[in-house]
């Protein structure tokens, strides 16, 4: 039996509870209720490597103290404080005792003199290890600020975090930047992309050492690459084209709407320097594509839209944005000649009066993971956009109802393992976006989803910035910010323009 001191809020608190072992009230009253913490940890699976969770008690329940037990097998956790935050050596001890099995967890809380003991709760280790970074866009909510953008990669292991790239690093006073869309190839941090528009804009694509500014920009294509998919194996990236704009609404729930006036598929040989269009039919908008773990099938989504030339497409997109339904397409690869085949039907999302969107498709190809909502793309903004899965052996559809919420469920990536998914997620409060966890078990169900773990459980919540765009990293992105910032402010490769792409060597 392990009994270990707690960790308090601040150095005081610290120094109070490490001067003294961490001991179990003796006299309480009972609770039949579980504890009402944030965040809610409360009977979620979480994988054995993950840093230690740490909560607090919700406004609701304010506590002038809280001893935590965290116990299986004969070996416990003791912590205490007004925040409980295990330490970390403790907590991985712990963690690889309870692999595969489940930690109880009893919570004492303290008002005055009088403590309370809640309603134990569990939590699932499961021996499902996942990939120890994570990377996202961190964003502000106001839509002036946004060139204070930067992509941060965090360890899920313990609390590391990290800036990628800050584009405030090539702004001026004048002149500012506005990076997105990172993507790796098979969750290789040396092997990545990501865009930087406006100011010094371009592709950087990094490979193995090289980082390079591709201007993507050509006459034969509708615009620069916007949304990515890296190919599993070869040096080969499609992006969607995009002629993207937005509008705010003053009485929807959704106060912000982001749309295509024109938006086309194209494919980029990153070793020629060379892009072609794959689709490009002026009466649908393709946009998210997503290649298969095999590299033999694209998918993305595709809305069909025909303007009537009353007055400007980015007009009339505006005026007849809720007639915009996006449904979920595939396209045959042959990874030898490079070509593609026909366009084939996955989910009719249209036929249902509903639009889907960022369809991704798990390590083993067996599931498509996806979003939909009642119609257009911008679903990270849609409140009534959910995850759904289809089975693409059965073609059986669902919604993920066990791990969506009442609010936004939009952005999300598998694993490497297919075990995990993060997900991105608005039903804290309906403002943010945070970046939730769910395990995903062989058969396709998903367990409660849990909020990426901070050292201080209150961070998300005096945190004033969304996370978008979360990716799985098998390790972090070691080249520097700076780096970065000085191939930007180069003038860059310019594209060159074919008919299509040149075929390679058998693999």
């Amino acid at each position: 039996m392990k009994r270990l001191k707690a960790l308090g809020l601040s150095a005081l608190l610290m120094l109070l509870t490490a001067c003294h072992q961490v001991t179990l009230p003796t006299a309480f009253s009972e609770s039949a209720s579980q504890p009402d913490i944030y965040p809610d940890y409360r009977d979620v699976t979480v994988p054995v490597n993950i840093a230690p969770l740490t909560f607090e008690m919700n406004s609701q329940e304010v506590a002038d103290n809280i001893v935590a037990r965290f116990a299986t097998d004969g070996q416990e956790l003791l912590c205490e404080g007004i925040k409980i935050q295990p330490d970390a050596d403790d907590w991985r001890e712990l963690m690889e005792a309870a692999a595969g099995k489940s930690l109880t967890v009893d919570v004492y809380t303290q008002q005055g003199k009088q403590w309370v003991h809640h309603k134990p709760f569990s939590i699932t280790v499961s021996a499902d290890s996942i990939d120890p970074w994570i990377s996202y866009r961190l964003i502000s909510p106001s839509y002036v600020t946004y060139e204070e953008l930067t992509i941060n990669q965090r360890c899920l292991e313990n609390y590391d975090e990290r800036v990628v790239y800050d584009n405030m690093l090539c702004g001026t006073e004048k002149d500012g930047q506005c990076i997105n869309c990172h993507n790796y190839q098979q969750y290789n941090p040396e092997r990545m992309q990501f865009h930087a528009r406006q100011y010094r804009g371009g592709t950087v694509v990094a490979y193995d050492g090289k980082v390079q500014k591709i201007n993507m920009r050509n006459d034969s294509i509708l615009s620069a690459g916007v949304y990515p998919t890296w190919h599993p194996r070869l040096k080969l990236i499609v992006y969607s084209t995009n002629k993207t704009s937005q509008t705010f609404h003053t009485r929807d729930l959704n106060k912000i709407e982001v749309f295509d006036a024109a938006s086309d598929l194209i494919a980029y040989d990153v070793e020629r320097n060379e892009v072609t269009n794959i689709e490009n039919d002026t009466t649908e908008f393709e946009v998210f594509p997503c290649w298969a773990p095999d590299g033999r099938t694209l998918y993305y989504c595709s809305a069909h839209f025909e303007f009537r030339d009353t007055v400007s497409h980015e007009v009339e997109t505006i005026n007849r944005a809720k007639e915009v339904k996006y449904s979920i397409y595939k396209k045959a690869f042959d990874p030898d000649s490079r070509t593609f085949g026909q366009r084939e039907m996955v989910f009719d999302a249209a036929a249902m009066d509903m639009s889907a969107t960022l369809p991704r498709i798990s390590p083993d190809g067996r599931y498509l993971m996806f979003t939909l909502g009642g119609w257009g793309c911008f679903h990270i903004w849609h409140r009534d956009a959910d995850l759904w899965l289809m089975d693409l052996t059965t073609g059986d559809t669902r919604q993920m109802s066990e791990i969506n919420s009442p609010n936004t469920e939009s952005y999300h990536a598998w694993s490497s393992n297919g075990r995990w998914v993060v997900f991105s997620s608005r039903r804290d409060d309906g403002g943010y976006t945070r970046p939730f966890i769910a395990h995903i078990d062989a058969s396709g169900r998903g367990a409660k989803p849990f909020e990426l773990p901070c050292a201080d459980p209150d961070y998300h919540r005096q945190f004033l910035k969304s996370y978008n765009i979360p990716e799985f990293m098998r390790g972090p992105v070691t080249i520097t910010p700076q780096q970065f910032a000085d191939v930007l402010k180069t003038d860059g490769n310019t594209v060159r323009y074919v008919n299509s792409l040149r075929s390679s060597k058998k693999e």
